[in-house]
């Protein structure tokens, strides 16, 4: 079994081009939003993409950890793929007779030897996929309570194609084999532990009429391409042990309410115990503190339930501080409702640090002292509500110029990053359309109304609350991280950028691993047409192959082509925040003919359609006239006709008066 032993094969090499580009996000195909579940809830789950688990509380549960010391000590550690497979079949039949995620954790962590994890994800699909519909969850349950934490996407995604690779193998004791291992593939797409286009590479890559690609196709026409698939795929194995996301949330809200009438703590521990959901816990504090808040005679009961679960390590210190950090973020919207809630919120976190049940580090850095009643945070809120606006409509309307010009009537250009950082976290919430025309809006307002220096820090803000984003957005991290790259691909960015943004970030946070995928994604073979059409992007052209595009269409155009034929190229092109290239060369071009009347009629043309806009038109003349040192040198006379075509310009109103000033 070559491809057991993790030999070269297709499983390398899907590996090793493996990009984590969820085109589409695990969302059901009638448009809903996937329902996660919170065993496997990624956002809940890490620190970032890499980072520290909160499943089962590892880190805090310290006397689960000297348990775990005493009874592993002495444990081998595997030197061999032959030691890791003989170690790690016991942890997956301890797993599925326990059902305890935390105890299979720590026994991986303590196996270590991560080059063979993608054995790990093959023996325990394989071990499943022969028994019970529990098992089979189970197996589906602990791979994503896993993923990114101790395996990576790129050990994920070997294990899948290793056990694809042996399908043959495991239909001769397995009948339904195809059918089973198809619902594995869907259910790691819908969890989001595998991206859709695993499917593609690996049916690129599969031997054909094999039982793998049958697999494949199974996975992608019976369950991914079923109406509600991911309800169906995440149901399949009876899922009984799941609860949603609003579901989770619903019942910890009614284990508050019964306690606060009882005062039973007793119980009202033992319900939060039987939710299973630890990592979950900063929900608990959130809205028992939310609570107590609303109702203040209910406080010192909310306060004993906090303090009492903290000491008993019900709740742990670092599920503690995220509830009370969750609250100070949102302080200025409950504030519309409890007008006290920041007075009385101090004075929570000023009780929970004396008492010594939370950090004395606790810093509410989301919500500053003197900036809440001041004139400048209103109009920073007055902004966010107009921008999310401005941003909505553009959604729906897909026209760039009208946004420009609803954001210049805002006159808030110090508030850029704000607006930045809320076209992408409402785009990411959405659809591959969204994503895309996000994306084709950003380097539009790169060359007419933004400053790198804005950009930047947009992305800065953004990175720097990406943990709160996962909260919320299943795969934030990876789509920032595609935003990222992108704007580096359309120019937007440099890659020197994205050395300055990670150096505004923590060490090891999320938004700064975030960086790192982003950097991984740029350096990938063929990156630059990957990324661009990362979200089915509506363009499709890299940089250079689209001014190679502009050059030809010119060039045909001003050899005897029709001027609305050379329009409809340009429209063609699909790229309106590129056209100051189409001005920029086709300036250039006229400087060096004879007879420039043509390619003047053309500009004219293009500005008369609409086509090119007065902001891309200012554009291209400026980036001319930035090059007329050099192009003096082949065109002795090029100052003199720059200056003739500025004039003109001007008076046909293709630029400003003001334009001319500077020149």
């Amino acid at each position: 079994m070559a491809a057991e032993d993790g030999a070269m094969s297709p499983t390398r090499m899907l590996a090793e081009g493996h990009l984590r580009v969820a085109t589409g996000g695990g969302a059901p195909a009638d448009g809903g939003i996937a329902v996660r579940h919170l065993p496997h809830h990624h956002p809940a789950k890490k620190d970032g993409v890499g980072g520290k688990t909160e499943q089962g509380n590892l880190e805090d549960a310290a006397s689960s950890q000297e348990l775990n010391k005493l009874v592993n000590g002495n444990r081998k550690v595997p030197a061999t793929l032959d030691d890791y497979k003989k170690l790690v079949v016991p942890v997956v039949e301890e797993y599925f007779s326990t059902g305890d995620v935390e105890l299979a954790a720590s026994e991986l962590r303590v196996l270590g030897s991560d080059q063979f994890q993608h054995y790990f994800v093959k023996k325990l699909i394989s071990m499943a996929m022969d028994r019970h519909d529990k098992e089979k969850e189970m197996a589906s349950v602990l791979l994503s309570a896993l993923y990114a934490d101790l395996l990576s996407s790129h050990m994920m995604s070997e294990g899948f194609m290793m056990v694809l690779e042996s399908t043959e193998d495991l239909t001769v004791d397995i009948p339904d084999a195809v059918d089973v291992l198809a619902v594995f593939v869907a259910r790691a797409v819908v969890d989001e532990i595998l991206p859709p286009v695993f499917i593609t590479r690996a049916r690129a890559l599969l031997p054909e009429f094999s039982k793998g690609l049958e697999v494949l196709q199974v996975a992608e026409k019976s369950y991914l391409s079923a109406p509600h698939h991911a309800e169906l795929v995440e149901r399949k194995w009876g899922g009984s042990t799941h609860f949603t996301v609003e579901e989770v949330k619903v019942r910890i809200q009614d284990i508050l309410r019964e306690y606060i009438e009882s005062g039973d703590i007793d119980e009202a521990f033992r319900c939060i115990r039987e939710l299973s959901l630890p990592f979950f816990h900063h929900e608990v504090v959130k809205r028992a503190l939310t609570l107590g808040m609303e109702n203040i005679s209910s406080q010192p009961l909310i306060l004993k339930l906090l303090k009492e679960a903290t000491a008993g390590c019900l709740i742990s210190s670092n599920q503690m501080s995220k509830g009370f950090s969750r609250l100070a973020e949102s302080i200025d919207d409950l504030s519309l409702d409890i007008p006290s809630a920041k007075s009385l919120f101090d004075k929570l976190v000023s009780t929970a640090i004396s008492e010594g049940w939370l950090d004395a580090a606790f810093s509410k850095s989301g919500t500053p002292e003197e900036e809440k009643h001041n004139a400048s945070v209103e109009k920073i809120k007055r902004f966010k509500i107009e921008s999310g606006h401005i941003i909505q409509e553009y959604f729906l309307s897909d026209d760039v110029p009208e946004l420009i010009r609803s954001l210049e009537e805002l006159s808030a250009p110090e508030y850029n990053p704000i607006f930045l950082k809320k076209l992408i976290t409402l785009a990411m919430d959405r659809k591959n359309r969204e994503k895309e025309m996000a994306s084709v809006l950003l380097s539009s307002l790169s060359l007419e109304l933004f400053s790198t220096d804005d950009i930047m820090k947009g992305f800065i803000m953004l990175l720097q609350s990406a943990e709160d984003t996962a909260l919320d957005i299943v795969d934030a991290p990876s789509e920032l991280a595609l935003f990222l790259a992108r704007a580096v691909i359309d120019e937007v960015l440099i890659p020197l950028n994205l050395d300055e943004i990670s150096s505004k970030l923590r060490p090891n946070s999320s938004g700064s691993q975030t960086v790192q995928m982003a950097r991984a994604l740029l350096s990938a073979r063929h990156s630059g047409e990957r990324i661009l059409r990362c979200w089915g992007g509506g363009t499709g052209w890299a940089v250079e192959d689209a001014k190679d595009k502009i050059s030809k269409l010119l060039e045909e155009y001003n050899t005897g082509g029709d001027l609305g034929e050379a329009c409809h190229c340009i429209r063609d092109l699909g790229m309106p925040f590129f056209n100051h290239e189409v001005v920029k060369k086709a300036l250039v071009m006229a400087m060096e003919k004879q007879n420039d009347a043509s390619i003047l009629a053309l500009l004219q043309e293009c500005f008369s359609e609409g086509l090119i806009t007065i902001n891309q038109m200012t554009d291209g003349f400026a980036r001319v006239k930035e090059g007329l040192d050099d192009l003096i040198l082949d065109i002795p006379n090029a100052q003199e006709k720059f200056g003739a075509y500025v004039e003109l310009a001007t008076r046909c109103g293709w630029l400003l008066p003001t334009f001319t000033a500077a020149a």
